[in-house]
């Protein structure tokens, strides 16, 4: 298993710094192997490449609506504390 290169700083809201880190991550992913997509001339390997560019962008999109989630729930947190705030 390899070596976590990022570490959580445990403070975030909003949003989450290691879910952004993974998007980057997974998002230069997809940029490599659509670069060797490119170069391969053998249609065996560029069909398994484009599996592969396509499962990594499912995989962007859940991390995507996690984020919008976590975004969402900080938001609505944040309008019922600043409701009692105001009485």
């Amino acid at each position: 298993m390899a070596d976590v290169e990022f570490q959580c700083g445990h403070n975030c809201k909003n949003t989450c710094a290691m879910l952004n880190e993974a998007l980057r991550k997974e998002t230069a992913s997809i940029r490599f192997y659509e670069s060797v997509y490119d170069e391969c001339a053998t249609p065996e390997v560029k069909t398994f490449l484009g599996d592969i560019v396509e499962k990594r962008r499912t995989e962007i999109l859940k991390i995507i609506q996690k984020l919008n989630e976590i975004h969402a729930n900080a938001s609505s947190l944040d309008g019922v504390i600043s409701s009692f705030n105001s009485l």
